[in-house]
């Protein structure tokens, strides 16, 4: 899944793809390098980011899905209507950091669309989240959380085979507990359902190389997260360097067999 942001704040885009013939651009450019699918997001959930109204998303993201039309996209996004209109414009796949907990209507629009849904853990709220994440098991607190959001989704009437799950690497998480995730991701893939991993460029990348106030990483440290992550069950590797992970994964699936 390669990553289009289409903000001026994210974490580590941010700005690059502000207009949309960069963004368009940076997405085919992804498709071709072999990225399955492309995020488009209108609101950057970096920490300590704040949110953006309804009209501003719509404006930075519709020119661009209009764009890709007949192209595999997902939307990220947890607004009902901006779903509403990046499904009407071809996306496949919603994917929503408060796991349908942010708008009261993306399930119903999700369900209705028969789109595919990604569902992402995530303490607190991108502003504060943090500020002091804590859990007394990280793991077995993130894969809780995660079931009973897909039987919540299931209940809701979209279909458990459009769901996939995300333990949300760095959304209310230390550093620590970002690389637990990883190494114990059998609890995840163990309910069942497709996981994503998004650890590409993230600062504990950097941190756990020694920079103790990183704000990203390094192409070479994501791989090798995205890699790690492949090898314990990950099914999807959301990433801002789509052909440098494509060749890493090629490998890794070689020596696998």
């Amino acid at each position: 899944m390669g990553v289009v942001n289409v903000t001026p704040d994210s974490f580590s885009d941010g700005g690059l793809h502000l207009d949309p013939v960069k963004a368009v651009t940076a997405a085919r450019r992804m498709l071709e390098e072999g990225a399955a699918i492309v995020d488009v997001g209108g609101e950057s959930t970096r920490p300590g980011s704040e949110g953006v109204s309804l009209d501003e998303e719509l404006s930075r993201v519709v020119p661009v899905l209009e764009q890709l039309q007949g192209l595999p996209v997902s939307i990220d996004t947890a607004k009902a209507d901006v779903a509403q209109r990046a499904l009407d414009l071809g996306a496949e796949l919603v994917n929503d950091v408060t796991a349908l907990r942010g708008d009261g209507r993306m399930a119903e629009v999700v369900a209705g669309s028969g789109a595919y849904v990604c569902l992402m853990h995530m303490q607190g709220e991108p502003r504060t989240m943090q500020l002091e994440p804590a859990y007394d098991d990280v793991v077995s607190e993130v894969a809780g959380f995660l079931e009973a959001r897909l039987r919540f989704a299931v209940d809701a009437g979209i279909a458990e085979d459009r769901i996939c799950l995300d333990p949300g690497i760095g959304f209310g998480k230390t550093v620590a507990q970002n690389f637990e995730l990883v190494r114990r991701l059998d609890a995840l893939t163990s309910l069942g359902r497709p996981v994503l991993i998004g650890f590409s460029r993230k600062s504990s990348l950097g941190r756990v190389l020694g920079d103790t106030t990183a704000k990203t990483g390094s192409l070479s440290a994501s791989v090798a997260a995205a890699v790690a992550a492949y090898e314990r069950g990950a099914t999807i590797l959301r990433v801002h360097d789509v052909r440098e992970h494509v060749e890493a994964l090629t490998v890794a699936a070689a020596v696998a067999g």
